[in-house]
């Protein structure tokens, strides 16, 4: 991986240097020979009306609807490739998409950190990204914090979606690609007038199956690691009974059946790795060879269904818009557990009986892992017969896991808005938002035939042992402004200022009359305790967990300025306050955390000079306060375009997940980072070369710094998990007529992510839960101390590069192109997520090359 970093660096300086390279005099003269052909003006709704994108104060990627389709974009990460200074990791689970903005990013299990916004309506659920994106017009990616225009949930900016406006005329289109590993994409739509031209139509709908990149070796090679198939059906009405009044009614309905959890894990005990001879048992993260072996196969299910509404009403003095969207998406996966690894079934009979039988058949496991004759640790069995296990093994001693996320929510806006050609420009309205959602999460017991979904099971094959479940409760309300000004013909002022009102509740499902029979909280050998230990009688003697509420405000204002220094010069300056509401965790993490967690590792901290890790059950509202300069240029008679800018961001309570596992199950949580500041800059630049050739590029640098963490205070001093050091995009796109109607395209793009760090705990050490146990052989030393201590410093996933290509032929109303993803099939992680206190780490593996061919028609 480290030469793959270097080998990216170089295919991307050798990209971004074309940009360059090219002779400024050569395209005077091309200019003055020729039909002079500029790059596009693009008109933008950054800023929820239409306007220049030089005239936005801020950093704007607005991808066009040419660009859209000659890059073939399907998908939330096909359109992020193509961004400077935003990255996304979609792994775990459908719908759970984690997308960094210059440093700030989301958190499972909380929300997203960046307004989502289709065709002018707000989308709150995070699942509600994870869709197939058709019809496009154009996609805007705002940066920076816009929370006074879009509200509590854009702290890190915006990502505007604009889709086609169903045709005048009857259309029938349609587009369907072929690609390895059995990979199928079709889409089609009908589009036309219903009564004249003042009512109008599209119903369209797609289908996506692949068996994915990587099989189970336990399960025959079974193509069930990384399986996705999804399929979407949308309705639109548009109506415009008169030139002053449009209304908008859409409808969707989204089915995904995926795979889940498509993790490994790898080991960071160094101790244990030197006092054993095992290397594997202290493994960088980047130098993981992946296989897939649990014995239960999962099953990740997701429905979506969105109704919404709006309108926009012309009264020449003022527009009056309004809508109203209807949300209910339903996630649930099933899959293998963690739990070998803690012994928690060790004494019941398939998990003997597998253990054994797959032992006696010569069955191995990736190692460091031990495969015995019995699933008792290796360490407590004195001929050595016994186990040593991680987590997804092909044993039934994992138990089983399930998960639950449903959210339905209705939201309304309702907004009026002066006239876009006056001096003096100005904007308000109100917001309102309900949402009631629940999440939970179980551990089961392994009978070792398919799984039986239910979170709560008091008997069966796959009882239920150990959980955490709620049910949320959120109301918003907000109220909004922005003036803009121009001062004159060259400067704009503005100002925005909103204020958001967020009132939370959460009520525990967990019921209070199941026991767990694997669970011992109090050490005394009895296992007869709740199934969460926020309801034993050690935290908690009144054995109920009480509801609780809670609530969130804040004004987020904006201030900005433009500066037209030319007609081809633009500078910019804004600042700019981001929110995002505090929540509940799942009731009882605290006590989990502190019992099993602390409990286990408290004799080992001091000798690491290291505190508790501290985790409440609620988490405080995150703030940031972001100021952006920068600058917008053309040359060459617009044949050039340039942008730059540098910014500064500091952020209060940065919300941040942690996933716990232990001999409590699983536990996902979001916890504060009470001080971080994030810093950097980025520089792009799209030219026009020829008529036939267009090239572009943009790199952005962040650097980042945590200054405070009342969780984990050794990790101040660390930088921003989820955040790159840098992301550098470049590429081509060739253009030519060969024939009279048919054109030959090909386009590259090219993108390198830089190191990232995915957690606060980075190139330090931590005692885990199993340092008890391992004490009996300690190491001596620098770096001492017992077999269980980990050291995370190998946990960075390294920097990579992956190049995209599509070529092929393009008539006016068909296409029949040939296509590459990872054309060069770079090797890269996902996701890696450390679990200190487990010693080890989960990581998921990136895609691997997809080359296929599609076709495309309309009439």
């Amino acid at each position: 991986m480290a030469n793959q970093g270097l080998k990216s660096i170089f295919l991307t300086s050798a990209a971004c240097a074309a940009l360059t390279a090219f002779d400024a005099n050569a395209l005077q003269e091309q200019a003055s020979e020729q039909e002079a052909v500029s790059i596009e003006e693009i008109v933008v709704t950054a800023r929820r009306r239409e306007e220049s994108l030089t005239d936005v104060p801020g950093t704007v990627t607005a991808i066009t609807s040419r660009v859209l389709e000659n890059a073939n974009v399907q998908r939330a990460e096909d359109f992020i490739g193509l961004t400077p200074g935003v990255t996304i990791v979609d792994a775990a689970e459908v719908g759970d998409s984690q997308v960094n903005i210059r440093g700030i990013n989301g958190a499972r299990d909380a929300e997203n950190s960046f307004a989502f916004i289709i065709d002018g309506i707000l989308h709150t659920n995070p699942a509600a990204f994870n869709r197939e994106f058709t019809n496009l017009q154009q996609i805007e990616v705002f940066k920076g914090p816009q929370g006074a225009i879009y509200g509590r949930n854009a702290a890190a900016g915006a990502i505007i979606v604009t889709t086609r406006k169903p045709s005048k005329e009857l259309q029938i289109s349609g587009e369907a690609s072929l690609a390895n590993n059995d990979s199928i994409y079709a889409s089609a739509a009908v589009e036309g007038p219903l009564a004249g031209e003042n009512l109008r139509f599209r119903l369209s709908g797609d289908y996506r199956d692949t068996d994915g990149f990587y099989r189970n070796s336990f399960q025959n090679n079974a193509p069930i690691v990384d399986a996705f198939e999804t399929y979407n059906i949308d309705g639109r009405l548009l109506w415009e009974p008169t030139d002053a009044l449009e209304v908008d009614v859409r409808a969707h309905y989204g089915d995904v059946n995926a795979s889940a959890i498509s993790f490994n894990a790898t080991f960071n005990l160094p101790n244990f790795a030197a006092a054993f001879g095992n290397p594997a048992a202290d493994e960088d993260v980047n130098d993981h060879e992946f296989i897939f072996n649990p014995n239960v196969v999962s099953d990740n299910d997701q429905e979506t269904f969105e109704l919404s509404a709006k309108f926009d009403y012309d009264m020449d003095w003022a527009s009056l818009t309004g809508w109203v969207l209807y949300s209910d998406i339903d996630s649930n996966f099933i899959a293998d557990g963690t739990s070998a690894a803690f012994g928690f079934f060790n004494a019941d009979e398939t998990c003997r009986t597998s253990t054994a039988d797959l032992n006696a058949a010569g069955v191995t496991l990736p190692p460091p892992q031990i495969l015995g004759a019995v699933p008792d640790g290796i360490i407590f069995t004195p001929d050595f017969s016994g186990s040593f296990f991680g987590p997804y093994t092909p044993t039934t001693c994992d138990g089983v896991q399930e998960q639950l996320r449903t959210q339905e929510d209705i939201s309304f806006e309702l907004r009026l808005a002066s006239p876009g050609d006056q001096a003096l420009r100005w904007m308000g309205g109100v917001y309102f938002l309900d949402i009631d959602r629940e999440v939970g999460v179980s551990l089961a017991r392994d009978s070792g035939e398919p799984p039986i979904r239910g979170l709560v099971q008091t008997s069966g094959p796959n009882r239920t042992e150990a959980l955490v479940y709620d049910a949320f409760e959120s109301q918003v309300f907000a109220v909004f402004g922005q003036l803009q000004y121009d001062l004159n013909d060259d400067i704009e002022l503005s100002a925005a200022l909103r204020y958001d009102r967020e009132e939370r509740k959460v009520s525990n499902l967990v019921p209070t009359d199941v026991l767990s029979t694997v669970i011992d909280l109090n050490g005394d050998g009895i296992f007869n305790d709740p199934l969460n230990p926020g309801l034993s009688d050690i935290v908690n003697p009144s054995g109920v967990i009480p509801d609780q509420k809670k609530t969130f405000e804040q004004v987020q204002p904006k201030i900005s300025a433009t500066w037209d220094v030319s007609d081809e010069f633009t500078l910019f300056a804004s600042w700019g306050v981001g929110f995002k509401a505090g929540g509940f965790n799942n009731q009882g993490s605290s006590a989990t955390i502190d019992i099993f967690i602390n409990g286990f590792t408290a004799p080992f901290l001091d000798s690491l000079d290291l505190p508790a890790v501290n985790i409440d059950d609620i988490y405080d509202k995150e703030t940031s306060s972001s100021f952006e300069a920068g600058f917008k240029g053309r040359l060459f008679d617009g044949r050039v375009q340039l942008e730059g800018a540098g910014f500064y961001t500091k952020v209060d309570d940065m919300q941040f997940f942690e996933f716990f596992v232990g001999p409590f199950g699983l536990l996902r949580v979001v916890s504060n980072l009470d001080d971080v500041t994030i810093y950097g800059f980025e520089l792009g630049a799209n030219a026009q070369v020829h008529e036939y050739l267009n090239i572009y590029g943009g790199v952005a640098v962040t650097d980042s710094e945590i200054k405070g963490n009342s969780s984990r205070p050794d990790t101040v001093g660390n930088k921003s998990p989820y955040t790159p050091d840098y992301t550098i995009n470049a590429g081509a796109e060739f253009n030519i007529p060969i024939f009279e109607g048919v054109n030959f395209l090909t386009r590259l793009d090219a993108q390198v992510i830089g190191p990232t760090w995915f957690h606060t705990v980075q190139d330090q050490q931590r005692p885990t839960i199993f340092s008890a146990f391992f004490e009996i052989a300690p190491v001596t030393g620098p770096g001492s101390g017992p077999l269980g201590f980990t050291d995370f410093s190998n946990t960075r996933r390294s920097s990579y590069h992956t190049i995209d290509l599509r070529a092929g032929f393009q008539g006016e109303n068909w296409s029949l192109m040939g296509f590459a993803k990872n054309l060069t099939k770079s090797d890269y992680l996902e996701e890696v997520i450390p679990a200190p206190e487990f010693g080890g780490t989960f990581v998921h593996p990136g895609p691997q090359r997809t080359v296929g061919v599609e076709a495309s028609f309309k009439f």
